[in-house]
């Protein structure tokens, strides 16, 4: 019994040497928290699709990846959420189209005043000129997963509004962090007050605003309509957005979850842009209901809009949007309108 005990012990001390060489010659693949934020109100549609595509990354990574959501500005407005990610202390967000263009102004292209006529047009453009621009976001240290947007902004006002005219002596509210556009408002004759988007609430409550470009699904989830109860309904641009993940976090999953991360992404982006175009009409009557007064636009006041907004297309080409963006994204949409004039109608 005696004589067989070192053979044992030296059995086991070999078995053990074995599991570590295992051990260290197939690394445990390493968990990855996604801290990811959004202005979207916690339990709105948008925060349930994130908190949905969510489940689907760790379920479809086994647990490898992980996301700690931040929904309703708790983590302050897209430009604190991009500094956040550049810091690392967020991982990710999705961002409107204000936060994408602190990282890459590329994107505001998509987002000219009364350049798009529709959500076709919008989509053919992303979908031509979306993978240069991703390509220039990822040179920044960021990754496209998703594209989404929430509706065409109008203009929700205290007193109405049908004219640009009408507009100018409000105070319309504009992103704090955007002194280009600032001057080109004013420059144009209208009355912008630059503020952070966490305080519109309280600037309409106190009448530190009176006028703000918002989309409809916004004013209703937000409860913006309340303090701003007229609807100049002209679209004046889609409001864009995407989910972004800084570089850094990216890199850390595998390939293989990269895969799987990206599907379900592509799913929830596809769903938040049909959520935002189904519910736009929707939320626009029920707002109607709750004492929402709509100006409706005819042909002859809308032009006096783009009429307004194409005045001011040479400062935002360089200003806002840089000019090979706006040039290229204008190209692709006048050659996209060719087509379309030119096909046989049905």
């Amino acid at each position: 019994m005696t004589a067989r005990r070192p053979q044992t012990a030296r059995r086991r001390l070999l078995l053990t040497a074995l599991a570590f060489l295992l051990a260290a010659s197939f690394p445990a693949r390493a968990q990855v928290l996604v801290k990811m934020a959004t202005l979207a109100p916690d339990g709105s549609s948008y925060h349930l699709i994130l908190k949905e595509m969510a489940e689907k990354w760790k379920a479809a990574t086994q647990g490898r990846v992980t996301v700690r959501l931040y929904p309703g500005s708790v983590a302050g407005d897209d430009a604190d959420v991009v500094r956040k990610m550049r810091l690392g202390s967020l991982n990710a967000g999705l961002l409107t189209s204000s936060g994408v263009s602190a990282i890459d102004p590329s994107v505001m292209a998509l987002q000219v005043p009364m350049l798009y006529a529709s959500y076709d047009e919008v989509d053919h453009v992303l979908a031509v000129y979306g993978p240069k621009l991703e390509a220039s976001i990822a040179a920044k240290g960021f990754v496209v997963l998703n594209w989404a947007d929430a509706g065409w902004v109008r203009f929700f006002t205290k007193t109405p509004v049908r004219t640009p005219s009408d507009l100018k002596p409000l105070k319309l509210f504009a992103w704090g962090n955007d002194t280009d556009a600032l001057e080109i408002w004013k420059g144009a004759g209208f009355n912008p007050v630059p503020l952070p988007s966490t305080e519109i609430s309280t600037a309409l409550q106190t009448g530190l605003v009176s006028a703000l470009p918002t989309t409809p699904t916004a004013a209703v989830l937000l409860q913006w309509y309340q303090h701003a109860k007229n609807l100049t309904d002209v679209k004046w641009a889609l409001l864009l957005g995407a989910t972004v993940v800084n570089k850094a976090t990216w890199d850390k999953v595998s390939p293989e979850d990269q895969k799987a991360l990206r599907a379900a992404a592509a799913e929830a982006g596809a769903r938040l842009r049909a959520e935002s175009r189904a519910a736009e009409a929707r939320d626009i009557a029920a707002m109607q209901k709750r004492g929402l007064n709509v100006i409706e636009i005819d042909a002859k006041t809308e032009a006096l809009w783009r009429a307004a907004a194409e005045a001011a297309y040479p400062k935002v080409r360089g200003k806002i949007v840089p000019e090979a963006a706006f040039d290229e994204a204008r190209k692709i949409l006048a050659d996209f309108r060719a087509k379309q004039a030119a096909a046989p109608k049905k």
